[in-house]
């Protein structure tokens, strides 16, 4: 028997464990998501010290993380939308 998971709480778990480990201060990550049939809108919300090393070089590390993302987001049939904030 296969386990049913909320494709909006895997996407959650995998951004929050990848911001986490790119951050000086993790304990500032918080990541909610907003899904609805088609996509998952992910919302990613770190310290202001900290925006930069979520988007990188020239936006590469963001743009990593969205291929990532979108990988697994096509895994359960859905779209997603990468929003990062300070």
């Amino acid at each position: 028997m296969t386990e049913t998971v909320e494709p909006s709480k895997t996407l959650r778990d995998l951004v929050e464990y990848i911001a986490r480990e790119l951050v000086d201060d993790p304990r500032n990550v918080t990541v909610t998501t907003v899904e609805s049939d088609t996509v998952v809108v992910i919302e990613l919300l770190v310290a202001k010290e900290d925006v930069g090393k979520v988007i990188g070089k020239g936006g590469q590390t963001a743009k990593a993380l969205r291929k990532v993302i979108s990988a697994a987001a096509t895994k359960h049939k859905k779209k997603s939308v990468l929003d990062i904030k300070e």
